[in-house]
């Protein structure tokens, strides 16, 4: 298994994979290039396409803020759930 590319690393693999198929390659043959499977390269395109460098370091910096503020929710019903609960009578 491979490292783990950063998102500018994408981008720019995604940007050599579109000229090679510009010039005539299949997205078989260009994905093998940039050392990828097909499918990689297809997954890649589906979240990065499009997105230039700076929209991509963006997207990754949401995506973990959004994961904390996800865990501080479900930190919070819980408590909330358990305070209900002492409240009913069932401890």
């Amino acid at each position: 298994m491979g490292r783990r590319l950063k998102p500018e690393e994408i981008i720019a693999n995604l940007r050599e994979v579109e000229v090679r198929l510009a010039r005539g390659e299949t997205a078989a043959q260009a994905a093998r290039s940039i050392g990828v499977t097909e499918q990689t390269y297809y997954r890649w395109r589906k979240e990065y396409g499009g997105l230039q460098v700076g929209q991509a370091k963006r997207m990754k910096e949401i995506e973990k803020e959004n994961a904390r503020l996800r865990r501080a929710v479900s930190d919070l019903t819980l408590d909330n759930q358990i305070l209900q609960e002492v409240v009913r009578g069932k401890y």
